[in-house]
């Protein structure tokens, strides 16, 4: 299946959860935070959160501020 990672088409197989994926691609590093579809997704539903055919992901790295 295909995913869009940052704007990059990335072939992945089916099934995948996101952290699974994020694993494979090897992007699953200290203080990433994601978007799926436009959406913020909580680290702790990485595991759960099953991806399908055209999902969308974007990374970025989370920073505190004030």
């Amino acid at each position: 299946m295909q995913i869009i990672v940052n704007d990059e088409a990335v072939q992945c197989e089916a099934g995948l959860s996101v952290a699974g994926a994020l694993a494979s691609l090897n992007l699953d590093k200290p203080g990433v935070a994601l978007a799926l579809n436009q959406q913020i997704l909580p680290r702790a539903q990485w595991e759960q959160q099953s991806l399908q055919d055209g999902d969308a992901l974007l990374l970025f790295q989370a920073i505190a501020g004030g």
